[in-house]
């Protein structure tokens, strides 16, 4: 299946949620209609996010605030200081009920959804509303067709049942169900109840073992015995050290750290792909929804016409991106999901997040206010690279945590640096510089390329714009054919812009849906 785009162009002089300016802020969007989860790893790689379908990429030496893209190391990475604190609130927490007095401040968070495409906000409902997917799976169809009988073969049948299938999955506008009956690929369920990212139950023993531990290191404070680990703690994916005392802790050992068995509260985090056809988002849809429009009025001052079910189904329910779950990818397949943090049997968090073939890619948090004093925000950054450590043992290509934009220009949203180590995205030449690196020239000047060398080239750039992918008039063909039929100047103006913009692979593998 193809990522089928339908490009907007440039979208300059609107209100940016950063710096407050009314119109300092300048991006190029497109709307996806569907996309693979390689194009959108390799649109990422080159500075574009998603909002819901909406896909845009800010104009980097023009727009008031350039938004760098920043990923984490979690292989190399190594919780500081108050990462640290904030694990350990949390297990005292759990463990206790403990509710720790004094700064219990979190993160900065993102501005809402709304805000980072606030220009675009009303191009998407009416995007929402226009694009009519049955007519366009049907074309798509059609055009596929042809080009099997060009080749001499028969049409995939399964290939066309799943682009449709794929098109349908449009949700009615306002209820959050869905307007047909859809069918989705989805990653096969591990065993009921079963959960990546939760320690397992703990038997008897196992406490036992514990307790036994824990006598031993008070009467041998020197080395930790053999044999005796903490309850839950998946294998270490760094090469196995000297067991001495003053060892640092991994993150996996201070986020699994074993708990009594009378323990105040029980946290547990549940993985839910974004479907309307899975059963446990569709179970927990209506919590989640109300978690979403407490914390926009709470966080956000949000009024509450502007936290409605459409809203939170458009940004936070409804993704372009096609579920795949290839043998050596992770077990729970490629794809958008929420990852839900339950506390004593109800939602008190979710991480919205895309599982990329290098990377999981987080896309937005939302949370109770009344668990504030947990700093959920790092918390569940924290548990994020825990995860994508955790998926990289399978899937050993997955190895980045994407954090979305770094803005230097904006001091409440450079707290994203501090998950060491990180590197920036060269807004020029589109390689990945240590964020070290880059911070003195970043303190100059709001626009920077952190690329060093200045003969260096953005490598993927769109070098033969006519091998370009154009879906128009019921049929695909390359843009060298397409041009021919068309007599507006500004037509080729737009198509150049979006090949410079999307580099020359994804023109290449997308769709570009042209009327």
């Amino acid at each position: 299946m193809a990522s089928v785009v339908e490009y907007k162009g440039l979208k300059a002089g609107y209100h940016c949620g950063y710096c407050d300016s009314e119109e300092g802020k300048v991006s190029c969007g497109m709307w996806a209609h569907s996309m693979t989860v390689q194009d959108y790893q390799d649109l990422i790689d080159r500075g574009w996010r998603r909002s819901g379908k909406y896909v845009y990429k800010p104009v980097m030496n023009q727009t008031c605030c350039p938004q760098y893209t920043i990923r984490c190391r979690p292989l190399q990475f190594q919780p500081s200081k108050s990462h640290k604190k904030v694990l350990k609130k949390m297990l005292k927490f759990l463990a206790k009920g403990e509710i720790s007095k004094g700064n219990c401040e979190d993160e900065p968070m993102e501005p809402t959804m709304e805000e980072t495409v606030a220009g675009d906000f009303a191009l998407i409902n009416k995007l929402d509303i226009q694009c009519d997917l049955k007519t366009l799976s049907d074309d798509l169809k059609e055009s596929f067709e042809s080009e099997e009988k060009k080749k001499g073969k028969s049409p995939k049948k399964e290939e066309s049942k799943e682009l449709i299938q794929s098109q349908h999955i449009e949700e009615k506008l306002g209820s959050g169900e869905p307007s047909h009956p859809i069918k989705m690929h989805m990653a096969p369920k591990p065993g009921k109840g079963a959960d990546l990212s939760k320690p397992p139950c703990r038997k008897a023993k196992e406490i036992r073992k514990e307790r036994k531990r824990l006598k031993l290191m008070q009467q041998n404070p020197a080395g930790e015995l053999e044999g005796f680990h903490a309850q839950g703690e998946p294998p270490s994916l760094l090469p196995p050290k000297a067991n001495k005392s003053n060892q640092p802790k991994s993150l996996e050992d201070l986020i699994f750290e074993s708990l009594p068995e009378n323990a105040s509260h029980k946290l547990e985090v549940r993985l839910v792909p974004v479907s309307f056809e899975d059963p446990e988002f569709k179970s927990s849809f209506s919590q989640s929804f109300s978690l979403y429009v407490k914390y926009q009025m709470a966080i956000h001052q949000d009024p509450p016409d502007e936290c409605g079910k459409t809203e939170f189904t458009r940004f936070l329910c409804s993704s372009p991106l096609e579920a795949e779950n290839p043998p050596h990818g992770p077990d729970c397949g490629y794809g958008s999901f929420h990852q839900q943090y339950w506390l004593d049997g109800r939602i008190i968090a979710v991480g919205v997040i895309d599982i990329l073939p290098y990377c999981v890619s987080s896309v937005y948090l939302y949370y109770d206010p009344d668990y504030s004093f947990l700093s959920l925000g790092v918390y569940s950054a924290l548990r994020e690279i825990g995860f994508t450590r955790q998926l990289h043992q399978k899937t050993s290509q997955l190895s980045y945590y994407y954090m979305g934009f770094y803005i230097h220009s904006c001091p409440k949203m450079k707290y994203k640096g501090q998950y060491r180590p990180s590197d920036l995205l060269c807004p020029e030449t589109y390689v990945w510089v240590p964020i070290e690196q880059c911070l003195s020239s970043l303190d100059n000047s709001k626009y920077c390329r952190f690329n060093q060398d200045p003969e260096a080239v953005d490598e993927g750039r769109s070098k033969e714009p006519d091998r370009l992918q154009v879906f128009h008039k019921k049929a695909i063909m390359p843009y060298g054919v397409y041009k021919k039929q068309q007599k507006d100047p500004s037509e080729e103006a737009a198509v150049l812009q979006y090949a410079g913009l999307v580099g020359q692979a994804c023109s290449e593998r997308m769709l570009l849906l042209r009327n």
